[in-house]
């Protein structure tokens, strides 16, 4: 498929205590399904190839990313590429948009990761993950959705086990109560952004538990982009509108809020791999540049490091503002919403 400059190519970090090391940034696969508009499939499978060529070995998707489409054509796109030398990751529990369409049984997770290795048309997973377990049963994730996964892992089907969500409570519940090394991977996302790094108190207790962390939605599902969100952004009002202007005043200063934004999340050195949703070429190699231009040294330049104090400060009155997402804990009361389209 042809070779890429070492310096071109992404430096890799280890996750956790799993043994494997995945690329600084991942591809995040949900625009294979469509979830940002229709796709050409050849573009996105182009799109994969690229990735790897240029040193992104973490590709990660879901079932759930247009229901089934982003897990088959990256299943295409994969049969191309050397098996052992890809990090692949998916999820089970969550297969639709409505909160009856999570299902964490151990009947359905196993059934849940057949299903995804025929679509991937790969003999194992490397990281299988409960996906937004806070629209679950969280005791029923302890007690029986992990230890089904770990069936599956003692057969060789799945190597590594996470979990995914928003609420970073929700990790602490399920963490606290799994037996130890039972769960190697936490996917968080939104928490590690210009906007919000809630995630940063949670490093220290992710470490003692032994689990890899993964940043997903650096970007805050597109509150950091010129465009802005999609309409179905579950943000409270002030933050959009402080988000916006943020990406004005980035905009007027010369630089673009979402390269600010990645090169933010990927200096965060304890988190194994940020995920960014790609599928083009192009959008391959703008965020490979972006990464590697901020990778390239200690820290930002003094331009950029004045923009985003600048930013910083545009943001600091809705900072870790967030959405609540999910049923309540056991030990809370407040309430859940609709799932998001993370």
């Amino acid at each position: 498929m042809g070779d890429i400059d070492a310096a071109l190519r992404m430096p890799m970090r280890p996750l956790g205590n799993t043994g494997l090391e995945v690329s600084v940034l991942g591809f995040g696969a949900s625009p294979l399904g469509g979830a940002f508009g229709a796709i050409n499939e050849a573009a996105g499978i182009d799109a994969v190839h690229h990735a790897f060529r240029r040193g992104i070995n973490f590709f990660d998707t879901s079932p759930y990313y247009g229901l089934t489409k982003s897990e088959t054509v990256l299943g295409r796109a994969l049969r191309d590429l050397p098996r052992s030398e890809v990090v692949l990751s998916t999820k089970v529990g969550r297969y639709g948009v409505d909160p009856r369409d999570f299902d964490f049984s151990a009947a359905r997770v196993t059934a849940s990761v057949a299903e995804s290795l025929e679509r991937l048309q790969v003999p194992y997973i490397d990281i299988i993950q409960c996906h937004d377990i806070e629209f679950g049963n969280l005791d029923q994730i302890v007690q029986e959705t992990l230890p089904a996964l770990a069936a599956l892992q003692s057969q060789g089907l799945v190597r590594h086990i996470g979990i995914t969500g928003l609420p970073l409570e929700a990790f602490h519940y399920v963490l606290d109560r799994a037996p130890p090394g039972s769960v190697d991977v936490v996917l968080s996302y939104c928490h590690y952004c210009l906007n919000d790094t809630t995630l940063l108190g949670s490093l220290p207790y992710f470490r003692t538990k032994g689990v890899g962390v993964i940043n997903a939605s650096p970007l805050s599902m597109g509150l950091l982009t010129r465009g802005g969100p999609p309409d179905w952004h579950p943000a409270p009002p002030p933050l959009r509108s402080a988000a916006a202007a943020a990406a004005d005043h980035a905009a007027a200063r010369g630089w673009d809020i979402s390269a600010l934004g990645l090169g933010f999340s990927l200096r965060q050195p304890d988190v194994s791999s940020t995920l960014v949703g790609m599928f083009t070429r192009e959008m391959v190699d703008e965020n490979i540049n972006t990464a590697l231009r901020v990778l390239g040294s200690t820290e930002a330049a003094a331009e950029e490091s004045q923009v985003l104090a600048e930013v910083a400060d545009i943001l600091a009155p809705v900072r870790n503002l967030t959405w609540p997402s999910g049923r309540p804990l056991p030990s809370q009361g407040q309430p859940g919403t609709q799932p998001a389209d993370a």
